[in-house]
């Protein structure tokens, strides 16, 4: 039987992916925002932010020129917003100290904002040809159903696990191609569910195929009841605009514009003196973040005059007939969206104001 390595770099010249937009001119900067993007988000998902995201930010220098509001607006409905920000640290990083020139060194790129080993790995061997295991939630999944690793990835004595198969499978030529097939198979035929077993390059030898437990591997963490939150964001409109605050830039949604927060809209108003003359509950919804449960009713309140002290944060007035380019977490969006037909429907009617 052929090397593990062998296979699967057979299979990538037959079935691998390779026109994916990153790997058209490839640099390590298009291989980085892509390895960003692709955290927790499948390539359907990223490839037109991706698009999107070159087109204005070109090269590192012009990501790192960027205003951060910029860089969240193109993030917006990609969700871990985090990775967003460390994207931006990262290239005012590499700007400021390597005078825009992405590092080639291992440890230097494993240290900038947001990356990590598995991250560095996958720049510097797929763009500069480097030698470097790598260990995503792709490749965790083929490596521990074909070496039947138990536990979950999580847990540091089963990554260590892992990363050591990871190692030993490495090739000593063709790195780049190797690591490339290594997540298109995870992707595309060692899926979570429903694995394509008879299409995979090394389910010969697969011990989770040949025992019938490719459900069982890579094991998952404990599952725990997620905790709920409840919460009102107050839709407050003075003369058809809506008042937006900037989040801190930490945190849930950090640095992007979202709508006032409070557990009691009425008392939040009569704190402020607000003068309303119209406060109406729309239609409430729940997001899902990944470790809690937020429930949200949307208070769409008219303001006569805007109250001075309405909020310690940074705020802008966001227009439904002419959207600022900000970004904005995506249930915020969708009760904007909701004003804006609010509005629409008000104006045709002649009821609005």
């Amino acid at each position: 039987m052929k090397s593990f390595s062998d296979r699967v770099l057979e299979w990538c010249d037959v079935h691998g992916r390779k026109n994916l937009p990153w790997q058209r001119n490839l640099t390590p900067y298009r291989v980085w925002v892509s390895e960003i993007m692709l955290q927790q988000t499948q390539v359907a998902t990223v490839i037109p932010y991706f698009e999107r995201f070159m087109a204005r930010f070109p090269d590192v220098v012009a990501l790192a020129d960027a205003d951060q509001d910029d860089v969240l607006h193109l993030w917006a409905g990609l969700g871990y917003y985090a990775r967003a920000r460390n994207l931006h640290a990262a290239a005012q990083t590499i700007r400021d100290r390597f005078s825009g020139e992405f590092p080639r060194d291992f440890e230097t790129v494993n240290a900038l904002p947001g990356v990590g080993r598995s991250t560095a790995a996958a720049i510097l061997s797929l763009a500069c040809g480097q030698r470097h295991a790598i260990l995503d939630g792709n490749v965790k999944r083929v490596l521990a159903r074909h070496a039947a690793v138990e536990g979950w990835p999580g847990e540091s004595r089963i990554a260590a696990k892992l990363w050591e198969i990871s190692e030993s499978r490495l090739p000593q030529q063709r790195v780049a191609p190797f690591n490339q097939a290594m997540m298109d198979l995870g992707a595309t035929l060692c899926t979570r569910g429903r694995p394509r077993c008879e299409a995979c390059p090394v389910a010969a030898d697969c011990i989770a195929k040949h025992e019938s437990r490719q459900a069982e591997f890579p094991g998952r963490k404990k599952r725990v009841a997620l905790p709920e939150r409840n919460v009102e964001m107050l839709l407050l409109e003075y003369h058809g605009k809506v008042l937006l605050e900037k989040r801190p830039p930490v945190g849930i949604w950090g640095g992007l514009w979202s709508l006032p927060e409070t557990e009691d809209s009425a008392a939040w108003l009569a704190a402020r003196s607000a003068d309303a003359h119209g406060v109406v509950e729309l239609e409430s919804f729940t997001h899902t973040f990944s470790h809690f449960r937020l429930h949200i009713r949307p208070m769409h309140v008219r303001l006569n005059d805007v109250p001075g002290n309405v909020t310690d944060a940074e705020t802008g007035w966001y227009d439904a007939a002419s959207p600022p380019a900000l970004g904005i977490a995506a249930p915020v969006q969708r009760i904007l969206e909701t004003f804006s037909a609010i509005m629409m429907n008000g104006e045709r009617d002649g009821t609005h104001g």
